[in-house]
């Protein structure tokens, strides 16, 4: 079976933070990265070359399959930050509607800038994530 390509490592989180170019996106990611600490109460980690990951999971799918990936994270991509919001968004309709501006995709959140969205309906929609995916996931 193969294995999940983004693996954690031991790249420092700090100094990836510190190598993004914009100021904005730099103090952006701080400002997500702060969130997510708050809301699991885990160090960042680096998983892959660009993913900073907070907490884990273990998954098992139908099929057999399973594995470990991050509680929550982001990712300071070029076209925007990525929030990874692994309970996905069905349940969160609420939230979503007084984001503001962003695109989704299955547990993907695709904001701009932080200026663009509601930070607290943002941090409560990680939040919520995290409570969801603890109660119904093996987490640590």
């Amino acid at each position: 079976m193969a294995e999940i390509k983004t693996q954690p490592t031991k790249v420092s989180v700090t100094d990836f933070i510190n190598s993004i170019d914009d100021r904005e996106k730099r103090s952006d990611a701080r400002n997500v990265a702060a969130m997510m600490r708050r809301a699991t109460g885990k160090r960042a980690r680096m998983w892959g070359t660009s993913i900073v990951g907070f907490g884990t999971y273990h998954y098992k799918y139908a099929s057999g399959r399973e594995g470990d990936f991050f509680l929550t994270g982001f990712s300071p991509r070029k076209q925007a930050l990525t929030v990874y919001i692994m309970a996905g968004f069905s349940r969160f309709d609420r939230l979503i509607k007084k984001l503001g501006k962003h695109k989704k995709g299955k547990s993907c959140l695709y904001v701009k800038r932080l200026a663009d969205v509601d930070q607290g309906v943002l941090e409560q929609l990680i939040n919520e994530s995290v409570k969801f995916m603890r109660k119904n996931y093996e987490t640590w």
